[in-house]
């Protein structure tokens, strides 16, 4: 277990009740309630099933806390260990949480600069977001990791060769976190199907498009693919994929082209998915991301007052 996340970082949760009825949770490091409402906030969006618990989320929760950041994580419906109200769970094109949380950070006081980073579905979400709203965002920078940018792609990447081992792992815990919240009698989508699934595309085919409104898988990974909204980004935004990422295929990698100007994209021969190891040793490595991720932003922190003040834990 990594040494930079296995350290303690207690987390103070609060309830975000959502304009349609529903509700999710967004957990806080304790050790930065100290900080001035000055300082940046850098807003953790996870991956699929992931939650503040990920080992990626703590990494740069750590990293935030001490530059003196406030960090905080915004979970997806129905992940981590909350259970959502409504007969939905997340999907990788849900955009309006996103945007309502950030609205209430201003309507609740705060006045540092805004940042996100987002994990794979996170990035995806996080991207199409950025792309929907254009200049109507608080944020002032953003961070995309390992992102699906082509869910049709990704979705074929999946089912090749040791990918599918990803596959499998992760379609136990899609399943049995569909099982936590619905039975064959309370499910609005096919049980049998959904239970039968052994791919990405038979699991959205089955539960994530009828439990979101969407025709099928396709009518799904076409409307909420993010390469599509790369060309409408107008905040500074850095995108972060590897070429031995087991969910991604070279087609997904977006041409200058389709590119806005704000947005930088690295690709990075080795990383894996969420990975990056740049060194160290078994016991205590040294990653890649979380200072890549905080030097990108750091240029972008326009209040700096905080500085002088700063506690670190």
């Amino acid at each position: 277990m990594p040494w930079s996340w296995r350290k303690k970082l207690p987390l103070r949760r609060e309830t975000l009740e959502l304009p349609d009825g529903d509700a999710t949770v967004v957990d806080w490091p304790i050790a930065a309630d100290t900080f001035p409402k000055t300082a940046p906030l850098v807003v953790v969006l996870h991956g699929l099933e992931g939650s503040a618990e990920s080992s990626y989320a703590r990494m740069i929760m750590h990293k935030a806390i001490k530059r003196g950041w406030r960090a905080c994580v915004l979970h997806s419906r129905d992940c981590g260990d909350y259970r959502n109200r409504l007969p939905r769970r997340y999907h990788a094109g849900e955009t309006n949480d996103v945007r309502y949380f950030l609205g209430e950070l201003a309507r609740s006081g705060y006045d540092g600069p805004l940042f996100a980073v987002g994990y794979s579905l996170g990035g995806n979400i996080l991207l199409k977001y950025l792309g929907e709203c254009a200049d109507d965002t608080p944020l002032e920078a953003a961070v995309a990791v390992c992102v699906p940018l082509d869910l049709h792609e990704c979705a074929v990447a999946l089912n090749k060769g040791f990918s599918k081992v990803y596959q499998h792992y992760l379609i136990k815990r899609m399943k049995r976190s569909v099982r936590r919240k619905f039975n064959r009698h309370t499910a609005a989508f096919n049980w049998k199907r959904a239970m039968r699934a052994r791919t990405f595309a038979e699991f959205d085919d089955a539960v994530t498009a009828p439990l979101h409104g969407f025709l099928n898988m396709q009518d799904y990974y076409d409307r909420c693919s993010s390469g599509r909204y790369l060309s409408s980004i107008a905040r500074p935004t850095l995108i972060i994929n590897a070429l031995d990422d087991p969910f991604m295929t070279p087609a997904v990698i977006p041409s200058p082209e389709q590119l806005a100007e704000q947005v930088t994209f690295e690709l990075a021969s080795s990383g894996g998915h969420v990975g990056f190891v740049a060194g160290g040793t078994p016991w205590r490595p040294r990653f890649y991301l979380p200072p890549r991720i905080i030097s990108f932003l750091e240029p972008y922190a326009a209040s700096t007052s905080f500085m002088d003040s700063r506690t670190r834990p």
